[in-house]
């Protein structure tokens, strides 16, 4: 277990996946300068349940990601940008909000799902995600690719499809790497088909 900020976001981050991330909140200029001086201790993404971003009620899902900044630069819109990595799937134990507004809580690892070899039925999707990274760019078009790996491939498409955030939230919580991809497929067929 250990104490960690928390980064309350309508996105879901998986383990090896890239969040860019545009920072202005002080209380988020300050973690950041944290996290880079505590020598890649992180904080952990989660979802939004209920809230904003910026608001002081925020509900949260209780898993999330730990994250470590990778890349970080002052834009020219004098924003502080940040690219961040998945590192591991964490469950939220318990949080409180600290004076300065940022969240912090304990949060524990959770298992990491095995390895799995991409099935032959799901190549369409790995096909799909290698285009989609292309088409993105920097920084995706460089990520070390598993295209063979189920769980990597569920990982990057359920990031970057545009899915229901709950959706998002369930995969990231489904253990079984097969299972994921087969829920990440109907989702699709799902929104697809209205």
């Amino acid at each position: 277990m250990k104490t960690v900020p928390l980064f309350p976001l309508n996105t879901v981050l998986f383990p090896q996946g890239l969040l860019p991330l545009r920072i202005f909140e002080t209380r988020y200029i300050d973690m950041v300068r944290e996290c880079m001086r505590d020598g890649g201790s992180g904080f952990t993404v989660v979802a939004i349940r209920h809230g904003t971003e910026t608001s002081s009620e925020v509900h949260f899902a209780d898993v999330g990601t730990r994250a470590e900044i990778i890349d970080w630069e002052q834009r020219a819109d004098g924003l502080l940008g940040i690219l961040a990595s998945g590192r591991e799937r964490v469950r939220v134990l318990s949080h409180h909000r600290r004076a300065d507004g940022l969240l912090v809580g304990e949060v524990a690892p959770l298992e990491e799902w095995p390895s799995v070899e991409l099935p032959v039925d799901y190549a369409s999707l790995a096909g799909l995600l290698d285009r989609l990274l292309e088409q993105l760019g920097t920084p995706w078009s460089h990520l070390e690719r598993r295209i063979g790996d189920a769980a990597w491939v569920a990982g990057r498409l359920t990031e970057l499809l545009p899915l229901d955030l709950e959706i998002k939230q369930e995969l990231l919580e489904e253990n079984d790497p097969l299972q994921r991809l087969q829920r990440l497929r109907a989702a699709m067929l799902a929104a697809q088909n209205p």
